[in-house]
């Protein structure tokens, strides 16, 4: 039979496995002969080791012919450069960790393994994840497959872009302040930030290790959860994943929202927002009313501080984390130092980009002494009355409904000059990482330049089953957008 991968998902491809349809090897050599054909132009991946994806192929259909059982068993993802994947590079789009291949797996990667997916190569992101465009990475800017002259977004650009462009069935991103859920907004595909300790962060090389979250960037909610339902639980490697119970998420895939509260925050619809988004999420609030939810307005009174509390917090934790990368113990090393200190100067003058730079330098400042009350211990105070407020809303809701951009995408090179413009384009995205809670982007509409618009829906802590049902439904009832309409 003839494949296509463009709009193949995870159940389309494990159901034609399953059927004897077609081999993984099938499966994989089609997809790179994609990435091959379209990823010149995109620019999603920064590495693939065609020869290590055919092999983990031919062994994901030699144990299906041994009756060996995976819920992913041959099943090709892609996988941001941020994790580690044994024996693949882990650059995180930095010149500083250029050749560095990794040792392990991350928890989450090995969960994927465990159950039989194809690791097939590593995508582009913005620098050690900071960014909101791809533009950052030390190495290419990622395009945006529904029009190449606009961005992808980001950090996970590159994810979302292979998802979006046909050079992915599905992939893994990173979500430190909407890393996941702007991308995939931005590219017109799905993407679940799960509850901060729902999935393991073992090795994730990390940004600021409060906010980060490993989560699913994907054609449709359906394969979100399935994803999901893989990688979350409980890790001795990571003390800050959470021993919960893990649902079957593909249960909470009713099709109606009968009974269930959505709350519409009026913080989230601000003056200033693009139109068309605002036009496109509220049309699609109307569509969840007539799927049998019950829509109330809410508040987040304190959701105006939630940039300059987060943008405190995460450059300071990236501050910290990144002191590690230093020229002495792996990756890139500056020549010509006279002693330690001068070559740890050189190594990280040259190895980080510029906006890594910029944060490490404003992490290091509300950090520093006479500072540090004034800034990082007023900013994680205003952190927990912005928990606090999710808190409040969450007993009166199942789950709030609300724009993931206040734009579309916008033009490469439009905002690399204006850092705070493209802060501020995180409004609001930032708050579920601060509050710790899950969030799902959703894809809403397309504005009058054929940009794809996002619908975010955000729930309580470790109830993700409760945004899958809403996101779902939504997509059923509006049909999907597919790549290339």
């Amino acid at each position: 039979m003839s494949l296509s991968i463009a709009n193949m998902t995870i159940c389309e491809a494990i159901a034609l496995l399953e059927g004897k349809q077609c081999t993984s090897v099938e499966l994989v050599s089609v997809l790179l002969n994609e990435i091959r054909r379209i990823d010149g132009t995109l620019g999603a991946y920064l590495s693939v080791d065609e020869n290590d994806a055919v092999s983990q192929a031919m062994a994901a259909d030699k144990a299906r012919s041994e009756g060996r059982k995976g819920r992913l068993l041959g099943i090709p993802l892609a996988v941001k450069d941020v994790l580690n994947v044994r024996g693949q590079p882990c650059t995180c789009a930095s010149k500083i960790l250029q050749g560095y291949i990794a040792p392990y797996d991350a928890t989450a990667v090995a969960m994927l393994r465990r159950e039989g997916a194809v690791l097939v190569g590593r995508t582009n992101m913005d620098e050690f994840a900071m960014g909101s465009s791809t533009e950052n990475s030390g190495f290419k800017i990622t395009k945006n497959p529904r029009n190449i002259a606009y961005v992808p977004g980001g950090s996970s650009g590159g994810s979302a872009a292979a998802v979006a462009g046909g050079e992915a069935i599905a992939a893994l991103g990173t979500d430190t302040g909407g890393s996941i859920r702007q991308p995939a907004a931005f590219c017109g595909c799905v993407g679940l930030k799960p509850t901060y300790g729902r999935i393991s962060r073992y090795g994730l090389t990390a940004f600021a290790s409060s906010l980060d979250q490993i989560g699913p960037i994907t054609k449709n909610v359906k394969d979100a959860a399935v994803l999901l339902g893989v990688m979350a639980g409980r890790d001795e490697m990571d003390s800050t994943s959470v021993d919960v119970p893990v649902p079957d998420y593909l249960t909470s895939l009713s099709g109606d929202l009968k009974g269930m509260k959505l709350g519409l925050p009026k913080e989230y619809f601000v003056k200033g927002m693009d139109p068309e988004v605002e036009a496109a999420v509220r049309t699609a609030v109307e569509v969840c009313g007539g799927l049998g939810a019950e829509v109330v307005e809410v508040s987040l009174p304190h959701t105006d501080y939630a940039i300059s509390t987060y943008y405190i917090i995460a450059t300071a934790e990236a501050s910290a984390n990144l002191a590690r990368f230093d020229g002495v113990r792996y990756g890139f090393r500056a020549a010509g130092a006279e002693d330690p200190i001068d070559m740890y100067g050189k190594t990280r003058a040259a190895g980080f980009g510029a906006e890594v730079k910029r944060r490490i330098i404003l992490g290091t400042y509300v950090l520093s002494s006479g500072y540090y009350d004034a800034y990082y211990l007023s900013a994680q105070k205003v952190r927990t009355l912005i928990k606090r407020d999710f808190e409040n809303v969450f007993m009166q809701c199942d789950a709030l409904l609300t724009p993931v951009s206040p734009t579309v995408p916008y033009k490469i090179g439009e905002t690399s000059s204006d850092p705070l413009r493209m802060y501020l384009g995180d409004i609001f995205t930032v708050t579920a990482n601060l509050a710790g809670i899950c969030g799902l982007s959703v894809p809403c509409g397309m504005s009058s330049q054929g940009l794809p618009i996002g619908l975010q829906v955000l729930g309580p802590a470790f109830r993700e089953e409760n945004i899958l049902r809403a996101g779902h439904a939504y997509e059923s009832a509006r049909g999907l957008i597919r790549y290339g309409e």
